[in-house]
């Protein structure tokens, strides 16, 4: 397991921010988070790796995801990265504690500006997954568009986060919304227009648990 360089200078606010808010949390995250991030087994269900493929988490968190991930694709390799170094921290740990070195590879970068190269000597993946990351991620436009640049011939770009539960009753879609502004989170109501406004690309989105959640799976035409 590998860990790389450190993200751009005009990151280390949000890198900061985001260590502050982590710094104890990490150590609970998983535990807390099983309730509400909502999809994000299915995600990982539904990348469909090939075999000996390469995956890239951006925005890989407590490595939970990867860890997973590579017991459902055991011929797989993969990789992920955040802009968190504590975070990293505990991935790290995660990840050598379930015997997984060899095959998760993490990094320290920014999502809304990296070089796959620079982090782990790759060009392209097969599969890149973004999950509950471009809720936190002010610019998350930068960071779709990163991940598409990512993607191999033939790949496919997943990402998982909070809708617009527009199923769901107003007043808790209201106070859903107002305890996640809370944690500096805000639902990308807009992520399927801008998928569906980029030229070339094949989008299926999915609304989940009465829109909740999206899932949205992204190709090239």
């Amino acid at each position: 397991m590998s860990m790389n360089s450190a993200p751009e200078a005009s990151a280390l606010g949000h890198a900061e921010s985001m260590d502050r808010m982590y710094g104890l949390q990490r150590h609970i995250y998983d535990a807390t988070r099983a309730y509400y991030l909502l999809g994000r087994d299915k995600l990982l269900r539904e990348l469909v790796v090939p075999k000996a493929g390469r995956v890239l988490e951006v925005g890989c968190g407590t490595g939970r995801n990867l860890i997973k991930a590579a017991r459902f694709y055991p011929d797989a390799q993969f990789y992920g990265f955040d802009i968190s170094s504590v975070m990293l921290d505990t991935a790290q740990k995660a990840v050598a504690k379930h015997g997984l070195s060899s095959r998760i590879h993490l990094s320290l970068g920014d999502a809304t500006n990296f070089s796959a190269k620079a982090l782990f000597g790759l060009e392209t993946f097969e599969r890149v997954y973004i999950s509950y990351a471009l809720s936190m991620i002010p610019d998350w436009r930068a960071s779709v568009a990163q991940g598409l640049e990512a993607l191999a011939t033939g790949g496919a770009l997943h990402i998982v986060d909070f809708g617009d539960c527009a199923g769901l009753p107003s007043g808790f879609r209201r106070g859903l919304h107002g305890w996640l502004r809370q944690f500096h989170v805000t639902p990308r109501s807009e992520l399927e227009g801008f998928l569906q406004a980029q030229p070339g690309l094949h989008v299926k989105v999915q609304r989940l648990f009465r829109g909740y959640a999206q899932l949205a799976i992204v190709t090239r035409s």
